[in-house]
């Protein structure tokens, strides 16, 4: 979340950036916050103040008793049962107040970085680059919902017998592409520098607020509610959030993790080509990289983050492009995203496989996760993230990108990991 100290010395700069990401409420919010904030900080005086005084009777009290001045030494003790009240009132309507400034704080958005291009739409969206030449398949190139069959390779009607729409079932040369994307991923992570972990799918409450998933994405989580747990919609929530509550010493940053898991999302539609086959499912594999650094070097950390997420593309011979997403269609938390697609030839359109964010200080200030500076002092260290890839829609562009009347060839990156070159 944003730091009071930021809404109040940069009051206008806090405005413009949720003006920036199109946050209706923004102006009232921050108001509210501030009066708040203002309340807030009258009751920490007066309630200082009282437990100053007493004390200080206390400690006279105790001058008294020992002069044998009991008059005078229950006079004062008149006075500090007041100030025990007066202490005790200010204290919980101090909670109060804290806790009503917390969840307004909890609803604003991260701020945009500069860079962020002004728009409400993934139409306003900026190309930084594109990458390989899309491939020429002609009018008998089939979409891969209809190649899955045609190979037997990923069923949607039995995974909807078993639980639902949107939960398929790889099997044959599918379930083997599934494992050797993974390993791939993994692998490559590894080789960069990441990590591996292999973190729990279920997290409770604080682990989504420590991210950012809650309260701005509970309608899209699946909540198991006996046990106030919630299945993970990405494996950022539970790799990040090893990290909470915590100061990392200087001479361990940045951390660099990787972890693969599966994700839930309630999101998932009903109808129509953007959601059909893979392109969009309740279930689905994914990669994720993280890192945890001192704020003067996210940035470059973005970076090498972006480029990790194209070479893996570059090594699947997928064409792709790179996307700096504006204002209005970035996420609640981010401070800057590039979003990466990748061809698909037959359904003739860009999908989105990857984004990369850096949430500078907004993860780390929910989380507490800090470091400590020269002199001694702790700071928040800044947040990133990125998906090192996710399957669904790899593996929906590898199929119809690499469709033959002789089968589906693979990349060769893939032939060692999956055993076969080819499907079908």
């Amino acid at each position: 979340m944003l730091q009071l100290s930021v809404l109040r010395d940069q009051t206008d700069f806090v405005l413009a950036g949720l003006a920036k990401k199109h946050y209706p409420t923004g102006p009232a919010d921050v108001a509210a916050i501030l009066e708040l904030d203002q309340r807030r900080r009258s009751l920490q005086t007066s309630h200082d103040a009282a437990q100053a005084e007493a004390n200080e009777l206390a400690r006279q009290i105790g001058g008294l008793m020992k002069a044998g001045d009991k008059a005078g030494a229950e006079a004062l003790k008149v006075r500090t049962a007041e100030l025990k009240q007066h202490t005790q009132a200010a204290a919980a309507e101090l909670a109060q107040v804290e806790e009503g400034q917390k969840q307004l704080l909890f609803k604003l958005p991260n701020l945009p970085h500069a860079s962020v291009p002004q728009g409400r739409s993934a139409q306003d969206n900026e190309v930084v680059h594109e990458h390989g030449t899309k491939p020429e398949l002609g009018p008998t190139a089939q979409p891969h919902w209809d190649l899955i069959k045609k190979y037997d390779i990923i069923d949607f009607e039995l995974g909807n017998k078993i639980t639902g729409a949107g939960f398929p079932v790889y099997k044959n040369q599918g379930a083997r592409l599934q494992r050797a994307l993974i390993n791939f991923f993994l692998d490559e992570a590894r080789a960069a520098g990441y990590t591996e972990m292999q973190p729990p799918i279920l997290v409770n409450e604080a682990s989504g607020y420590g991210t950012g998933q809650l309260p701005d994405k509970e309608g899209q989580m699946y909540h198991d509610a006996k046990d106030d747990l919630y299945l993970i919609p990405t494996a950022e929530v539970p790799l990040t959030n090893i990290y909470r509550d915590e100061i990392i010493a200087l001479d361990k940053l940045p951390v660099r993790i990787t972890g693969h898991t599966p994700c839930f999302r309630r999101e998932a539609g009903s109808w129509g080509a953007d959601v059909r086959g893979l392109n969009r499912l309740h279930q689905f594999d994914k990669v994720e990289i993280v890192q945890i650094t001192e704020p003067e070097h996210s940035y470059a950390a973005l970076d090498t983050m972006v480029a990790h997420i194209e070479g893996l593309l570059q090594k699947l011979e997928l064409p792709y492009r790179v996307l700096r997403l504006c204002g209005g269609d970035m996420g609640f938390t981010s401070a800057l995203t590039y979003d990466l697609e990748v061809w698909s030839a037959a359904q003739g359109r860009w999908l989105e496989v990857s984004s990369a964010s850096n949430f500078e200080t907004y993860q780390a200030n929910r989380l507490k996760c800090r470091y400590r500076a020269d002199g001694g002092k702790t700071q928040l260290l800044h947040t990133l993230n990125g998906s090192a890839l996710a399957l669904p829609r790899i593996v929906a562009a590898l199929l119809e990108n690499n469709q033959t009347p002789e089968g589906i060839n693979l990349p060769a990156v893939l032939h060692s990991y999956c055993g076969f070159s080819k499907i079908g």
